[in-house]
């Protein structure tokens, strides 16, 4: 039986540093260095709950803190360690014991507070729509961050059309969860969320008083504020609908696991009703749109694919748009680099990981019309990336994609056959 008094530290147990992991950490393979690793943190870890390194030990932040969080090492690991846990674990003690850098604390303290963060992202979409942020973006540290900002302008290439009609049979009601990033600078993406899910048979309703989903704060080891809006959400959430959709694989990942994180039994029931957008649509079939002739590549973000285990649901929905050519280039199954508020608290290995993502696109043949990923932070880190490296590749969501196709085939057209 496991200890439960050790929390998280337990999950690192089965490690038997076999080296698997190696291969699949992005920070490892840009520095060589061991402690870099997720064997070499776990080491570091396991010294830290036996008391054998102090949680204020600078070499153990660093070594820690420089860590993605990305989870792809837990996928190649043959033993089945708990990576995420010992480190959720080991940060929250760091955290209680010297504290949140300057910058990190500036930036979680802002997305804790609707009243702080909704104004600062309004105006940073006022900000977008001027055109400057794509001006002025480029490979330095500003315009890179400028670069990310111009990522989230939505692709507008017709009105916005008329409220669709359910294609398919009755499959409930979904809450939509809109986060603050996502709520704030990608308002399109939900919009084609619900459209998509009302073609697909799904009633789409929308929750008063939620909030942050705090995964930026659990992240970062603040627990306390992660809980704080967990709650929050629990309270606003449950009972409102038979699932609550999230477009925003960092948010649905940290939602799936409040049963975790509060310990209570509400939350442990609310986790079990989140979905991502594509597993939804992947289970109503999805309906088929009209053709979309496009090269594109699919992005899946680290906290779908390694934390989620969600891996088919996206193709699934993709395969339903006729036309689109889907690839999936070399290192797709790496972290691009965004990992939340990691760009601004280690841009150099932020952008070191990003390289090889860039390069891989740059070199496909033939080049993508669209690179596709289903998380706010990969959008706007792969799309500074491509506008860095001067490339006019556009980055979407998978569902932005589908909802063209929707278009295409007259769904929204309320004189269209059912």
């Amino acid at each position: 039986m496991a200890d439960d008094s050790r929390g998280g530290f337990a999950a690192l147990d089965p490690c038997v540093h076999c080296g698997f992991c190696l291969p699949a950490c992005p920070t490892y393979l840009a520095t060589g260095d061991e402690a870099d690793s997720p064997r070499g943190r776990i080491l570091l870890m396991r010294a830290l709950e036996r008391g054998e390194l102090r949680a204020d030990d600078p070499a153990l932040g660093q070594h820690l803190d420089a860590c993605l969080g990305c989870r792809g090492c837990e996928g190649a690991c043959p033993s089945g360690v708990g990576y995420g846990r010992g480190l959720e674990s080991a940060r929250e003690r760091i955290t209680a014991t010297v504290g949140l850098p300057a910058a990190a604390r500036f930036v979680l303290g802002i997305f804790a507070r609707r009243r702080w963060w909704r104004p600062a992202v309004t105006m940073a979409r006022w900000f977008r729509e001027t055109g400057l942020a794509r001006r002025f973006r480029g490979p330095t540290r500003t315009g890179f961050l400028f670069g990310m900002l111009d990522a989230t302008t939505p692709d507008r290439p017709e009105p916005t059309p008329r409220p669709p009609r359910a294609r398919s049979a009755p499959r409930g009601t979904v809450a939509l969860f809109r986060g603050c990033v996502m709520d704030g600078l990608f308002d399109h993406v939900h919009e084609a969320t619900r459209r998509t899910l009302i073609v697909n048979g799904y009633t789409v309703v929308e929750v008063e008083g939620q909030v942050c989903c705090g995964a930026l704060h659990d992240h970062a080891g603040d627990r306390a504020a992660a809980r704080a809006l967990a709650r929050r959400n629990v309270a606003a959430f449950l009972g409102q609908a038979d699932w609550i959709v999230v477009n925003s694989a960092g948010c649905g990942a940290l939602l799936k696991d409040l049963g975790h994180l509060l310990g209570s039994p509400e939350a442990e029931a609310l986790g079990r009703s989140v979905r991502d957008v594509t597993e939804l649509l992947a289970a109503a079939g999805p309906v088929t749109g009209g053709p979309v002739e496009l090269e594109a590549c699919y992005d899946p973000p680290c906290h779908l694919q390694h934390a989620q285990r969600v891996h088919r649901e996206p193709l699934a929905v993709l395969d339903a748009i006729p036309g689109l050519r889907l690839r999936q280039l070399p290192g797709a199954d790496r972290c691009c680099g965004s990992a939340g508020i990691y760009g601004a608290l280690h841009p150099e290995m932020s952008r070191a990981v990003l390289d090889e993502k860039v390069a891989a696109i740059a070199a496909a043949s033939p080049p993508p019309d669209v690179v596709l990923t289903g998380n706010p932070g990969c959008l706007m880190q792969i799309g500074a990336g491509l506008g860095a490296a001067d490339l006019p590749i556009p980055v979407a969501h998978p569902v932005e994609l589908l909802d063209r196709s929707y278009r295409a085939a007259g769904w929204y057209d309320p004189a269209s056959p059912s």
